[in-house]
């Protein structure tokens, strides 16, 4: 369990304090709207209205306990900015913040944020990967060239073993585990038999990818 400080309550931010408390971890939310502090109230640990600008108003947070430090600030870039510097400032371990172009994403790495997430570009990679293809189930960006895709199962190989395929050696992905009704086997041994009920959780080059299973 982590201790995270998580500023901004939009749609971003919200939908981060959700999971963050599905996960377990005590979350202390923050922003100026005090309808958006009394929504987010009953999921988080705790959560206070105010300036995330303001230096006095960070300091009575203790910035220095906090594991993490979301700035999720929306529509507001200068805000974004300032806020992500002074956290780093006042001694903040890790400071994560949201950026929606990539000239905001050098300005906040120059201004303290340790990492840069982009909420709308990554979901927008993943709705264009999820749905223009008839295959792919779900997606998981690793890098430039590599994911981790989940695809139906191809109808040439029902009913033979991980062995007989050699997917690895003859497409150059790696089967990482097999779904069946929601549940994952990761216990995949040369005799595994792929049914026609089942998907495949692969990794590999989005160019193998492409190539093995048509996509």
């Amino acid at each position: 369990m982590k201790s995270v400080l998580l500023i901004g309550l939009g749609r971003f931010g919200t939908n981060l304090a959700l999971k963050l408390n599905e996960l377990g971890h005590e979350v202390m939310a923050v922003d100026y709207d005090e309808e958006c502090v009394d929504n987010i109230l009953p999921i988080v640990t705790n959560a206070q209205i105010g300036d995330a600008t303001n230096q006095d108003f960070l300091e009575t947070l203790g910035i220095q306990n906090y594991d993490v430090c979301f700035v999720a600030i929306a529509h507001n870039f200068q805000s974004s900015l300032e806020t992500t510097s002074l956290l780093k400032e006042m001694g903040a371990k890790l400071v994560v913040a949201r950026a929606e172009t990539d000239i905001q994403k050098k300005f906040l790495l120059r201004n303290g944020a340790d990492e840069v997430v982009f909420p709308e570009a990554q979901m927008a990679r993943w709705a264009a990967m999820r749905y223009s293809a008839d295959h792919i189930l779900d997606y998981i960006e690793l890098d430039e060239g590599h994911s981790i895709v989940e695809v139906s199962m191809p109808r040439s190989w029902v009913g033979k073993t991980l062995g007989e395929l050699g997917v690895r050696r003859r497409h150059g992905v790696n089967i990482l585990a097999l779904k069946r009704n929601g549940q994952m086997n990761m216990n995949l041994q040369a005799d595994t038999v792929f049914a026609s009920n089942c998907t495949l959780l692969v990794l590999g080059d989005m160019r193998a990818l492409r190539r093995t299973f048509d996509i």
